[in-house]
């Protein structure tokens, strides 16, 4: 049978009273590369649609556009309801609580039917002004500073993102870096605060995350290697030319990725780098920036370290450095700052103050003039632990104190604290109901104040709504966490809390990077839940959630972990009556787009639509060329199978591109979503993918924004019918596409 009559087949017939125009599928053409590694060939069809200038790929992509947009036509009454629904439970014209930096209080304000945000300020009134000032959405504050209108530098672009944004520690210039493209190539200005215009100053071709001296004078910045590695740190004096910019750091290794930063109490600035595996710290005075950066430990492999500059009482300036050799979830010790030209610190000289807990991940370390903030996960939660330096004996392991919240499925973050001598503490926390808060905690006394909470138009009640945790059963044995939301009346629960009534359920999944999939709270998600979609994130192997263990049990040659135990989640939620395949969707994206891929290929029984998004579903090819962005530093999350015949094995036998079998007509739905300038996981993987599913009678349908990046089209309403045009796929796949 054609492919486009198998395409027609599969996809759900239209409204009467709607014609959809005559488009056909795309169907790829087939041109047979060969690639050869340890004794395997693989004939790859679709490796031509690697070539981005070819006017023939882009036809290609933009009829691929052109069928999806077909197909899905008749959803549109339900894209505009949904977008509208997100419009109208979100206060348009807001501000950000402000934070207090040097002599200003800095926040970030969104106005009614502007795409981007306004970035702004207004001046303390004293030096013992420690509350921040309440401002009116929709007002402009008294006395206000605007220091950059994105919408401003966004005009006439398709694109707009703001990779850096960093004041003086004296309040008179911002160095800030914008990308119009997406491709993640940052231009960096400079603006004199005082009148309000940028310098001549322009800085091409950087990465995300420069940061400027205290005193104006020098911007430092990071630029990449053809393989999109921020691999150097160079130095730029405010008023000079860029072609005279001086480079005070280069790091040859390809696996290793380099930041620069600056402390929080201005002393130093930190470059830091790191592999997935191993990591350096470099430090320099800031009073002196064109001195030399020294080293602080000296890289090991396999050893990990972040380094916190801090002023401990009875033994004075230190550093806090948080590592894991021999300490698995890490340890904190406090060591010496290494004298300039006295060569790097010993490890084993650092005292321990926080040791190693098997049940408890140490995450990150914040140093304040009065007590030390830790970032820890426990129980799958992430927390806020506090120290108070005063009162601390030498050679005793420090007690931290965790904040403490009502909800069992909670996440708290330290928020932005840039003043050193703060005497409260900003913590952001939220959960799966509960909207985004922002505290001020009392460093003294402990006291906790709302100072905002974010605002849900139309009557929201966090009690309408319920979560809950589950334990799903993987294959090996291990116990594999499950949080869920729903709306209370729209769900039937047994007496013993699971589903009663099978309920339309998401199931989302990421499980790479040790990172964790904590509860979080979703505007958008609302027109799920009010439908009677039950949400649920499978916390799989490959992320942070139940600490370091967990992500090593999801790396290298366990990663096949990462999609069985997707799977025993979603048997579990079947087993447990909560849904059944028929009624539940998969979604997941990047790094979860190839867990997405994997789990279509290992159990396409289980659902009834993929829902991809920006899917890394190409891997092996991908991995196999180190001319590519990222592939180098990746080898140490996946393996090298260029020069391991076992790992190309391994790799090659989960790839989902290469295991997608001849008839895959009986595969559930298929969405994949890219961006043409993405240059993370490049717009080829997932083109490829899905002409290489339709060929095998897979009902599947590609979405490729042709001016975008890796995190998808920008701005806050284009992003908003993005969520709409998922979320009413989504909809009708589950069954509800009439519940408009």
């Amino acid at each position: 049978m054609p492919d486009d009559a198998t395409a027609a087949q599969t996809e759900p017939a239209a409204p009467e009273n709607l014609v959809r125009p005559a488009v056909s599928a795309p169907v790829a053409d087939r041109r047979p590369a060969e690639r050869t590694h340890h004794g395997h060939t693989f004939v790859d069809e679709y490796e031509w649609l690697r070539a981005k200038d070819d006017p023939e790929v882009i036809t290609h992509l933009e009829a691929e556009n052109a069928w999806t947009q077909a197909q899905l036509a008749h959803l549109a009454p339900l894209r505009d309801r949904v977008f509208q629904e997100i419009k109208d439970r979100t206060l348009e014209s807001d501000l950000s609580v402000p934070v207090r930096q040097g002599g200003h209080w800095y926040y970030v304000r969104t106005v009614e039917g502007r795409q981007y945000p306004l970035n702004a300020r207004v001046p303390v009134s004293g030096p013992e002004d420690w509350t921040p000032p309440a401002l009116t959405p929709g007002e402009v504050p008294a006395g206000e500073q605007l220091l950059l209108d994105q919408n401003a530098e966004a005009e006439g672009h398709d694109f707009f993102s703001l990779g850096s944004f960093a004041v003086s520690g004296d309040g008179t210039r911002l160095a800030y870096a914008v990308d119009t493209t997406g491709d993640e190539r940052y231009t960096v200005r400079v603006r004199d605060l005082v009148t309000g215009a940028d310098l001549p100053d322009t800085i091409e071709q950087t990465f995300p995350g420069a940061v400027i001296s205290p005193d104006g004078r020098y911007v430092f910045y990071p630029t990449v290697d053809d393989a999109w590695r921020p691999y150097r740190i160079w130095r730029h004096e405010v008023g000079s030319p860029a072609s005279d910019d001086v480079m005070v750091f280069s790091e040859p290794d390809e696996r290793f990725w380099v930041g620069v930063g600056l402390s929080r109490d201005d002393r130093f600035l930190q470059i830091e780098l790191g592999s997935k595996n191993t990591s350096e710290s470099w430090i320099l005075e800031a009073d002196d920036p064109t001195g030399e950066f020294r080293v602080v430990w000296e890289r090991r492999e396999g050893v990990e370290y972040t380094v916190e500059p801090a002023v401990l009482p009875g033994r004075g300036p230190a550093l806090l450095i948080l590592h894991n050799e021999r300490a698995q979830n890490f340890e904190l010790v406090a060591a010496d700052v290494p004298a300039p030209g006295a060569g790097p610190a010993d490890p084993a000289a650092g005292a321990v103050v926080v040791p190693h807990d098997p049940d408890v991940r140490l995450e990150s370390v914040d140093a304040f003039a009065t007590h030390v903030v830790l970032g820890v996960r426990r129980d799958a939660t992430p927390r806020v632990a506090v120290v108070a330096l005063d009162g601390l004996v030498p050679g005793v392991p420090w007690t931290a104190r965790e904040l403490e919240f009502d909800e069992p499925l909670h996440s708290a973050a330290l928020g932005a604290n840039p003043e050193f001598a703060t005497p409260a503490l900003r913590v952001h926390g939220t959960s799966f109901v509960t909207p985004a808060t922002v505290y001020d905690v009392d460093l003294a006394t402990g006291e906790r104040v709302v100072r905002k909470r974010q605002e849900v138009l139309g009557g929201y009640d966090p009690g309408d709504y319920a979560q809950s945790r589950e334990w799903a059963t993987a294959e090996d044995g291990t116990r594999v966490p499950i949080s869920l939301v729903w709306k209370r009346d729209a769900v039937t629960l047994d007496a013993a809390g699971t589903g009663a009534d099978p309920a339309p359920l998401l199931l989302y999944g990421y499980g790479a990077y040790e990172i964790s999939m904590d509860p979080y709270f979703s505007v958008p998600r609302l027109s799920l839940l009010d439908r009677g979609v039950v949400f649920a994130v499978a916390h799989v192997r490959g992320g942070g959630e139940m600490g370091r263990a967990w992500y090593e049990g999801g790396r290298l040659d366990r990663k096949r972990n990462t999609f069985t135990d997707f799977v025993a989640c979603a048997k579990h939620l079947v087993g447990t009556g909560w849904t059944t395949p028929e009624r539940m969707v998969a979604d997941g994206g990047s790094a979860g787009g190839l867990l997405m891929g994997a789990v279509a290929n290992l159990a396409p029984e289980m659902f009834a639509g993929v829902l991809a998004g920006v899917p890394f579903v190409d891997a092996l090819t991908s991995i196999l060329d180190p001319s590519l962005p990222l592939t180098v530093v990746e080898w140490e999350e996946w393996g090298n199978p260029l020069a391991d015949p076992e790992v190309y094995a391994y790799m090659r036998s989960y790839s989902p591109y290469e295991n997608v079998p001849d008839d895959a007509s009986h595969y559930p739905r298929i969405l994949a979503v890219t961006s043409l300038h993405d240059t993370r996981v490049l717009y080829v993987e997932p083109a490829k993918w899905v002409a290489r599913l339709r060929a095998a009678g897979a009902p599947a349908l590609l979405k490729i924004e042709m001016s975008a990046g890796h995190g998808g089209v920008s701005g806050r309403y284009a992003r908003w019918e993005e969520i709409a045009f998922e979320h009413a796929w989504t909809l009708e796949t589950l069954g509800l596409a009439d519940h408009v």
